[in-house]
């Protein structure tokens, strides 16, 4: 049986389909039928657009008609799912996304009123029919006028009735019923159609009000019927340096900088932002001139980089974003790397020449082609803008890589230098071959024992060569250095700004460190965030090859079968059988240890090891093997975790080698699961019988996450914690500021500013059970604490997300007999932690459902408020390390899954509360309106 709302479709269709019908033959066919005027260029061609796109409207309507149709005929046969509604939403989206383009661009060149203006005899005649097809048309004003804003309302009536009766379908569809998706799916795609709308239209009212504000002139050159105003300087004002413009204009596609009858025109897709900048200033980037763009207070200098930001973005996209600007699905951070064509203006040995080819940060890099109009032309690599390397000038091959040919415009800034050098402590050395000897060998960073000649140790190690050495201040030199550290011979400096200094280094008696060379200040400084963050050692040491001293005895021992005489050597002290161990202590009073602690001989080992094999007991077997450090698999896990004590602990932890330590962490998972299979194979040897076959990559994987990545990583956490605490510090202090002043906002006025709704923020009983703290504190079951409530008077009692993190962190919490693992393992298993996420987010739901008295999805503009407002009030410390520690070691068969979404919803709080300004923006212009489920 068909529901009210299934008839309330048809009707809706029935009526529509006939609207659209008569509009096309009343106001359409005139209007295209009126001549065009030769100062109208885009007038026509923008009607004949809309014109087709109508026909295209009305003949999905007609489909979407007899869908339902055949469903009321055929209730039985015919199910939900054959609705087109249903079935092709995004097919039926997509016809109306070319018809409010086509709309929208008559509204930008004003053809609905230059047609009307053209046959108003016409038009008087017929006022009285259009009033009868038009509800929304006015009696008063032009024509023209009065058809946008008819034709207007007539879609947007026509989109909201689709979004209440799909939701109110939504309602009497079963939560487990095989359509509800589908349902679920189509009323979103409408609810974001009417925000699209609403910016398309806002955009285009704001185009078209523009070209009434220039010059003729500047209208012909600027007006375009695609092209739509973003932001406008005389909205909100901005100074450009140094090129005095008297406006600046953000278009959807270019940026324009008008100065007296100059019009300076830039593609967006060539245009860079500067990231992270502070106050009222930020700066852009163009293949020939850089721009400071200056507002009079911090607020203007947001607005207006965040809309030039996600304008690049769409502008490299190629299509507007949806529901509105900033939502998109790709990054919101435009790439720096990208293609694309410019023709060179400014004077200079590029002038009015092409290039085409790879850019990075406004200089050509990469693979490209440079035509000059004489037809002389380069093919091949660049760098920072020159030509570079091997290439082919006018068909000739370039064989030898070097210096670009002629001379390069780069040259006036660059310069002879010779003087001195200050000399700066060197944190960390990276060179081949030579291995540290003496007392410096305790730090070495690297394979033990026999490796590959590469080598990362700490400052002190004794050193002579070729390397590299980063400083303390971020500053990179290549080249060779003595076993003091003294640069000497050729190399090359990079300095965090960018510059760039290469030549030979040498010292002198008292004279410190001097160089003769050339310093080349063109370079663009490079983005502070990954400066600060340059990971060293990452693709040089080979995963597999790393700690052969550990791992090397460990499978001698197995691929021996464990015979018994070397069980000693392998384990550092004599091993007894359980009778022997019983029997020696038969006379003792008291014990001081249990049996169970002590391991046995191999044979009872490996016999205990058979009797473990599926996946409840393994673990508990696993568990027991790996915290005790008289089980091969516990002195393996022991020697590893003092080896990476000794690696990343006191001046190892070093936020240069995080990289290194999280592959690390997740190598010896993978490794000592693989010293399980290998004692599981000499098991079954014994017993005359095979290992199954090979496992898979996924499904080794698998078994890594779940069950050995929860009982080692207790062993490695607080070493590897405060590399992510040191690597993200500057990122977890905005935060921290960030807290602290919405800490400053009663419960309600922090609802109200974060734009809950005053539905949810009138209620004084409604309560979030929280979230608990990501990191580990001290031993204790995972549970929520105390709650926090969404309105009422501010209190200490505050939830926390994952149980609270601990200020210092000076050692691991370690698996030992008189603790509980399975409490380490919680608090720390990134797993759990996703887990208590989920919780969290149901427990949000399940309170606005209860505020509201019913059952309620929360859209993601309505979560996110709340959200923030549960992270606030939590006051996590370090939420940034804790995110991103979760997000590497998470199982990557949960990459684009549900904890995935979770986890980047709380990231996009995290990124909220560190911005100063966080009531700029209304959150649902940067987040998509989608609902979580």
């Amino acid at each position: 049986m068909c529901s009210p709302e299934e008839v309330a479709l048809l009707r809706l269709e029935e009526v529509f389909s006939a609207t659209l019908a008569r509009v096309n033959s009343l106001v359409l066919q005139p209007l295209l039928e009126a001549a065009p005027e030769p100062s109208d260029p885009w007038g026509r061609e923008c009607l004949q657009q809309l014109h087709r796109s109508s026909q295209q409207l009305r003949k999905v309507t007609k489909e979407s008609l007899h869908s339902l149709q055949e469903r009321l005929r055929h209730p039985d046969s015919k199910g939900l799912e054959s609705l087109l509604l249903l079935h092709s939403a995004d097919c039926v989206l997509q016809v109306h996304l070319e018809y409010i383009e086509a709309y929208t661009s008559c509204v930008v060149v004003q053809a609905f009123q230059k047609a009307a203006n053209r046959r108003s005899e016409y038009w008087r005649g017929q006022r009285k029919a259009l009033r009868q097809l038009l509800a929304g048309m006015s009696s008063e004003g032009s024509v023209g006028t009065a058809l946008v804003q008819a034709l207007g309302q007539l879609l947007t009536h026509h989109v909201q009735q689709y979004v209440l009766l799909l939701l109110s379908l939504g309602d009497t569809v079963g939560e487990h019923h095989r359509t509800r998706e589908l349902v679920v799916h189509a009323a979103t795609i409408f609810v974001n159609l009417q925000s699209f709308m609403r910016q398309e239209l806002d955009q285009a009212m704001a185009t078209q009000a523009l070209w009434h504000t220039l010059s003729s002139r500047l209208r012909d050159v600027l007006c375009t019927r695609t092209r739509r105003l973003l932001q406008d300087s005389q909205d909100m004002p901005m100074v450009v340096t140094p090129l005095r413009a008297e406006r600046v204009l953000l278009f959807d596609d270019a940026l324009v900088l008008l100065q007296g009858h100059n019009v300076h025109t830039f593609d967006l897709k060539l245009v860079w932002v500067e990231p992270g900048q502070d106050g009222c200033v930020f700066h852009l980037l163009t293949p020939e001139e850089d721009f400071s763009f200056c507002s009079k207070d911090p607020q203007g200098r947001v607005v207006w980089q965040w809309k030039v930001t996600q304008a690049v973005c769409q502008a490299l996209r190629g299509k507007k974003d949806f529901p509105v600007l900033g939502a998109g699905l790709e990054p919101s951070e435009p790439p720096t790397s990208r293609c694309g064509a410019y023709t060179f203006r400014a004077e200079g040995r590029f002038c009015q020449a092409t290039y085409e080819g790879e850019w990075y940060w406004g200089r050509p890099h990469g693979k490209g082609t440079l035509k000059w109009p004489d037809g002389q032309n380069h093919v091949g690599d660049f760098c920072q803008g020159l030509e570079h390397g091997a290439g082919s000038w006018d068909g000739h091959v370039l064989r030898e890589a070097g210096p670009a040919i002629g001379d390069p415009p780069q040259v006036q800034h660059q310069r002879g230098v010779q003087g001195l050098l200050p000399g700066g402590p060197a944190a960390w050395i990276w060179g081949p071959r030579e291995r540290p000897t003496g007392p410096s060998a305790l730090q070495v960073h690297g394979p033990l024992g026999e490796g590959p000649e590469e080598w990362l140790w700490r400052r002190g190690g004794q050193r002579q060569g070729p390397g590299i050495l980063l400083s303390e201040d971020d500053s990179l030199y290549e080249g060779t250095f003595t076993r003091d550290l003294t640069l000497v011979g050729k190399g090359k400096v990079t300095f965090p700004n960018g510059f760039t200094l290469e030549g030979s280094f040498g010292s002198g008696a008292g004279r410190g460190l001097h160089t003769q060379g050339v310093l080349d200040t063109a370079a663009l400084p490079p983005d502070p965030s990954s400066t600060c963050k340059r990971q060293l050692g990452l693709g040089v040491f080979p995963m597999e090859s790393r700690w052969q001293g550990v791992y090397g005895p460990f499978w001698d021992f197995v691929r021996a079968g464990c015979p018994g005489d070397l069980q000693e050597a392998l384990l550092g002290f004599h091993v007894q059988s359980s009778r022997e161990l019983r029997k020696s202590q038969e006379h003792l009073c008291c014990e001081r240890t249990h049996p169970e602690d002590h391991v046995g001989r191999m044979e009872d080992i490996l016999e205990e090891l058979l009797q473990h094999r599926e996946p409840k007991a393994l673990q508990q077997y696993l568990r027991k093997a790996l915290s005790n450090s008289l089980h091969p698999l516990g002195k393996l896990l022991q020697t590893l975790m003092l080896t990476f004590q000794a690696t990343y602990a006191g001046i190892g932890a070093n936020k240069h080698l995080q990289g290194l330590a999280q592959e690390e962490v997740k190598q010896h998972a993978q490794e000592l699961w693989a010293a399980y299979r290998g004692l599981l194979q000499v098991a079954l040897q014994r017993k005359g019988q095979a290992l199954e076959e090979d496992e898979d990559a996924e499904t080794r994987d698998l078994q890594v996450h779940r069950l050995v990545l929860p009982l080692m990583l207790p062993s490695f956490y607080s070493e590897l914690f405060t590399l992510y605490l040191l690597l993200h510090e500057r990122e977890d202090s905005l935060y921290s500021q960030g807290i602290a002043n919405l800490s400053l906002f009663p419960d309600t006025k922090l609802l109200e500013f974060l734009d809950v709704q005053k539905s949810l923020r009138s209620i004084d009983t409604a309560r979030v059970e929280g979230m608990n703290t990501l990191s580990p504190p001290t031993p204790g079951p995972l549970c929520l604490k105390a709650p926090v409530a969404l309105q009422g008077p501010h209190t200490d009692e505050q939830s926390e997300i994952f149980p609270r993190q601990r200020q210092v962190l000076p050692v691991s919490h370690r698996v030992s007999a008189e603790d509980d693992p399975s409490c380490c393992s919680t608090t720390v298993d990134p797993r759990e932690k996703l887990e208590v996420l989920e919780r969290t987010y149901g427990e949000i739901e399940a309170t606005v459902s209860r505020v509201l008295g019913q059952e309620h999805k929360l859209p993601m503009d309505d979560l996110l408020p709340l959200l923030i407002y549960v992270v606030s009030r939590a006051q996590i410390q370090h939420l940034g390390a804790e995110i991103h520690l979760i997000r590497d070691m998470m199982d990557s068969t949960h990459t684009g899954g549900r904890y995935d979404f979770l986890l980047t919803a709380l990231e996009s709080c995290y990124e909220h509360i560190q911005k100063e300004d966080m009531g700029l923006h209304r959150l649902p212009s940067r987040w998509n309106s989608r609902e979580l489920w």
